[in-house]
């Protein structure tokens, strides 16, 4: 009955220009806009929707509660580094490996967390 995640949204306080980063910054396209909301999808068909956001941003550090990161999933994990890396993107760390993994995190131009991530092997299905 329950097929998964349709889209997970993101809270901004200039929605285009966070639409207009996934675009330039991670190759998403902006499919779909209506009232100041965007949604922009991945190759692989995953969708942000982004809404224009009210208030004070809470804290975003990497373990507080909460949805904490988006993982991009790259074909090529140096290209997509230095491509970032050519683009002025922050990067919270170095690149590592983890159970074969190559990870590294950066944030978007909202200081949202993210990480490109290549996988050996994608992980187990159902």
């Amino acid at each position: 009955m329950f097929n998964g995640l349709e889209h997970t949204a993101i809270a901004s306080p200039n929605p285009q220009r966070l639409a207009e980063w996934y675009r330039d910054f991670l190759e998403f396209h902006i499919n779909f806009e209506y009232a100041g909301n965007y949604f922009v999808r991945g190759r692989n068909g995953s969708m942000i929707e982004i809404i224009p956001s009210e208030g004070e941003k809470p804290s975003n550090k990497m373990r507080d509660p909460g949805i904490r990161h988006f993982a991009i999933e790259v074909d090529n994990f140096d290209e997509g580094q230095a491509f970032l890396k050519e683009k002025g993107v922050l990067f919270l760390g170095e690149p590592f490996e983890t159970q074969g993994n190559r990870l590294v995190f950066f944030a978007d131009c909202d200081g949202n967390i993210l990480h490109l991530i290549a996988r050996p092997a994608p992980l187990p299905g159902f």
